[in-house]
């Protein structure tokens, strides 16, 4: 099992990421990422003549360590420009330019089925994936869109549903697509609020740009976790510990990190590829909610032996279970 890991710009003085990919490549499968300036499903990368320099060096980089290229193009939302000639040349200069630098892209993700199609019409060879952004969790998902798309990335709900995530997989199997899975996610299980931040992201430049209100708060989650007693909703989401991964095996092409906005890429790569991670667990996780639960961790060694067990066969009927409450009463550790 090898892992789509996420790009990020590196600092003047911090290692670049195709150094980190380096150290790891018998690990890494491809890396995902979106070019300078372009929307997608996280703050675009700086849009200035260094950064881009800087971006296509990497990127030719990584390419000439035989890892495959995945390019986003998954901003939850194009406005009136979602079926345009204008939004396709876009795509296919950004695919053209990486045929220049890196010899093309092996994949495009993306939340457009639009998109998908303008890829398959002129770069054939380049698979087209679902962004699990779209939230395709059943069969019947799959199918409606399977003559555009050539994979998917599941609803990364259904990952504590390891009955479920095979059933998907044996059909995937049988239609000859790709599956695959996000390992990482901090986001809350079923949250409410995911479309209406996608489209924040999507729109960030613009949002900046405006006199907003005040005093609210556009991210649920952190209001949530401000009542203690909700603590057990960062058990309850969608993550898989590196202890777990070995449970899905043969159930997925690849693992999705992501990686796009930690702090420490490197330290989530190397817990998932050895499989074990020692201290916080929310340290690996994107988002994290670290400061959210400070002065509190969640201790990874403090899982019980019967967590994936219990948690990947309950149905998530959380209302009706208190398993998490108490594994998060014993995983907690207080560092001040």
């Amino acid at each position: 099992m090898k892992f789509s890991i996420g790009y990020q710009l590196a600092g003047d003085d911090e290692e670049s990421f195709a150094g980190i990919v380096a150290e790891f490549r018998e690990h890494v499968a491809e890396v995902y990422f979106a070019p300078p300036g372009e929307p997608s499903g996280r703050s675009p990368l700086p849009d200035d003549p260094n950064s881009r320099r800087r971006f296509e060096r990497d990127i030719g980089a990584i390419r000439n360590l035989g890892i495959g290229l995945n390019l986003l193009v998954n901003a939850n939302c194009y406005g009136g420009q979602a079926l345009s000639r204008n939004l396709q040349s876009r795509v296919l200069s950004q695919l053209g330019r990486l045929a220049d630098i890196a010899g093309g892209a092996d994949a495009v993700t993306t939340t457009s089925p639009a998109v998908a199609v303008m890829v398959k019409r002129h770069f054939p060879r380049v698979q087209a994936l679902a962004s699990v952004n779209m939230r395709i969790g059943t069969v019947q998902g799959m199918a409606y869109l399977a003559d555009v798309f050539d994979g998917y990335y599941v609803q990364k709900e259904c990952n504590r549903d390891i009955e479920h995530v095979r059933r998907l997989k044996n059909w995937a199997d049988s239609r000859g697509k790709r599956l695959c899975l996000l390992a990482n996610s901090g986001c809350l299980r079923f949250c409410s609020a995911q479309t209406f931040h996608d489209n924040l992201v999507a729109h960030e430049p613009e949002v900046a740009a405006c006199d907003n209100i005040d005093d609210f708060m556009p991210y649920a989650c952190w209001n949530f976790l401000r009542d203690r007693s909700n603590w057990a909703a960062v058990l309850q989401a969608t993550w898989i510990r590196p202890e777990d991964l070995h449970h899905y095996e043969g159930l997925c092409q690849t693992v999705k990190l992501a990686t796009r906005l930690h702090d420490r890429p490197w330290a989530v790569l190397r817990a998932y590829a050895s499989r074990r991670h020692e201290g916080n667990l929310l340290d690996l996780l994107e988002p994290g909610f670290s400061p959210a639960l400070a002065p509190w961790v969640v201790d990874n060694s403090r899982f019980p032996d019967d967590w994936f067990e219990r948690t990947s066969a309950c149905g998530g009927r959380c209302e009706q279970c208190n398993y998490c409450s108490g594994v998060m009463d014993k995983t907690l550790v207080r560092l001040s």
